[in-house]
């Protein structure tokens, strides 16, 4: 009789928590998701003459690679996704229908969305080509009128698929600078390395449609207010001229990949606790729940025994089986950050120089 009831007891706890040992587990890499924060490192449109209907505008965000990426256009109830056509690149579009008020300062805003983390920005162009920028629909302008000194380029010995091009622009400090080029898609975006000294590469893809005598304009922003400025020198150096040389503080080559080890986060995981803990702690507690009271009274300590142990037994097993997993989160030099998990603790320390290799750092000597 008592081992029916130390029986019963046990069968009652597992039914009661069996339920838990089925629930669906997140992939490794879900569950890596929740702690990356995106970067979004520009938000681009290309203009239209007017926002009339039948209009397609086409909207590029450039960011953290993998995420979800959506736009919100005021005055327009739904949002819209953008598709990554390549690492980090997003491209949408939107026709402008005949219900809609849209004009040059419509505010849109695009998000990015990695995990449970979601990163922001709004577009700071306006729609219409030609037109000034304003935040919000008959705003004034605001900040100080931005000046640009000097425009230049780097030329490349040969426009081809391949080649970079190194842009700097001397200006005033403080503003956004960006690029654009006839036949390249979307913005190149200039970083300020020093006070009012914006620099920014490009490499010509395969799709471009660009040649000596392609117009280059830079654009150079300080609150609402904005200075153009159009290249002048030619992209291809001349057969007898070598390329001026870099200056000093630029890098011989654009590092994208490369960056500073910001963090070493270990992130602790428990494993999932089996039948084994479940009905061996189940036993146990069904033991000492035995001893107390009789009658029905000591059936159901028994009971309340049984059920106890039973989770207590999986939740020791889950304990045991726990994993320690450790994310290296490196800040790139482009702004972004990319996080690395190791299974065991990594040889590297925070601020050292690294390069991202597919799913690996490599130490930059």
């Amino acid at each position: 009789m008592k081992l029916k009831q130390l029986f019963s007891g046990v069968l009652f706890a597992a039914l009661a928590f069996c339920q838990l040992a089925f629930i669906p587990q997140s992939a490794s890499a879900q569950q890596l998701q929740r702690y990356v924060t995106p970067v979004i490192t520009g938000f681009d449109v290309a203009q239209v003459p007017r926002t009339e209907p039948g209009s397609e505008l086409v909207f590029t965000l450039y960011g953290t690679p993998g995420a979800d990426a959506r736009i919100s256009i005021a005055g327009v109830p739904n949002q819209y996704m953008l598709s990554e056509v390549e690492a980090g690149v997003y491209v949408g579009s939107y026709t402008i229908r005949r219900v809609d008020r849209l004009n040059d300062a419509t505010n849109v805003t695009a998000n990015l969305r990695l995990g449970n983390q979601v990163a922001s920005t709004q577009l700071d162009e306006s729609l219409v080509t030609g037109a000034p920028w304003r935040s919000t629909p008959g705003s004034a302008p605001t900040g100080v009128a931005p000046s640009i000194q000097s425009f230049v380029v780097a030329p490349t010995s040969r426009i081809e698929p391949g080649a970079e091009l190194l842009f700097t622009l001397v200006g005033t400090p403080g503003g956004n600078a960006s690029v654009r080029m006839r036949g390249v898609e979307g913005k190149i975006f200039l970083n300020e390395d020093t006070a009012g000294t914006y620099r920014g590469s490009y490499t010509i893809k395969y799709r471009d449609r660009v040649n000596n005598d392609t117009d280059v304009t830079a654009d150079l922003r300080v609150g609402t207010r904005q200075a153009v400025a159009t290249l002048r020198d030619p992209l291809v150096a001349a057969a007898n001229t070598a390329p001026p040389p870099r200056p000093g503080n630029l890098p011989a080559r654009m590092c994208g990949n490369c960056g500073t080890v910001e963090a070493i986060n270990a992130i602790e995981v428990k494993g999932e606790g089996g039948y084994l803990g479940l009905i061996g702690g189940g036993l146990a507690g069904a033991v000492l729940g035995s001893q107390i009271g009789g009658g029905s009274g000591r059936t159901a300590a028994q009971i309340l025994g049984a059920a106890g142990g039973a989770y207590a037994g999986r939740e020791i097993e889950k304990n045991v089986k726990k994993t320690t997993h450790y994310e290296v989160v490196t800040r790139l030099e482009s702004g972004g950050t990319q996080t690395i998990t190791y299974d065991t603790a990594p040889q590297f320390r925070v601020g050292q120089r690294v390069r991202v290799e597919g799913n690996a750092l490599v130490l930059i000597p």
